[in-house]
Parts: structure tokens; sequence; C-alpha cells
């Protein structure tokens, strides 16, 4: 395994908290209008560290994740048009959430990128993938 490349790794997290109802009988009492507070872990992985021996300034990717989720603390999901038709759950936040992030960051990181949302200390979901 000599010649394998390392990941470096480097995660920020923030949290939210926001109100929201999900359609379907799968999802039981949560059809209801109900809160969630989500910690938010954005994570960035890379072979390869940029010239200044880094994947990704930390304060950057602080300050662009608080700023990704600005307009969902303390809104009922249900409202907004983001997300108008879909059903708000965990793993569509984390989408969402993932691809405002990307596009945020693509200047600054080539690389793969990770969001994962706790729902709680025993349950979470995430989303993943290549910036290119």
């Amino acid at each position: 395994m000599a010649n394998a490349s390392p990941t470096f790794r480097v995660a920020v997290k923030d949290h939210i908290m926001v109100a929201h109802s999900l359609r379907g009988d799968v999802f039981g009492p949560a059809q209801r209008l109900h809160g969630a507070t989500y910690v938010v872990t954005s994570e960035f992985a890379t072979t390869a560290l940029d010239r200044d021996g880094i994947v990704l300034d930390i304060g950057l990717a602080h300050r662009v994740l608080g700023d990704v989720l600005a307009p969902l603390r303390f809104q009922n999901l249900d409202d907004l048009s983001q997300f108008a038709g879909v059903n708000t759950t965990t793993e569509r936040l984390a989408q969402w959430i993932w691809g405002e992030l990307a596009e945020r960051v693509r200047p600054h990181f080539r690389g793969s990128l990770r969001v994962q949302l706790d729902e709680s200390h025993v349950a979470w979901a995430s989303c993943e993938g290549p910036l290119g």
C-alpha cells in the first residue's frame, strides 16, 4: 500500500431549528407540523492538499455553512419556495444543503463534500459526492 494516497478531511458543524410536516402514511405522527433541530456537519475530503497545505480554510467552510443555513433558521420548511412540493425529509434537506454548499465552495475546493444532518444522538442522514 506504499502507493496509496491518503485522504485528508476537514469538517465544520452548525445547527438549525426548523418546523415542517411530512406527507405520507409512512411518517405517522410526523405528518403533523412539528419542530426539528438538526446538527449539520459539512465534511470536505481530498487526496491532495492545496498550495497552503490545507484541505479548505476552516473559517471559510464555517462561514459558508452558516450562510447556507441562514434562510432555514426558525422557518417552517413547508412555507419555503425551494421546498415546494417536496417532502423535507432529512435526506432531502441534506441534499439541498449539499447543493448549496457545493456551489459556494467549488471556486475554493476540489474534492468530495459530505453533508450529515443529525436528527438525534441515534439517527442521522447524509448526502455526499465529488465536486468536479
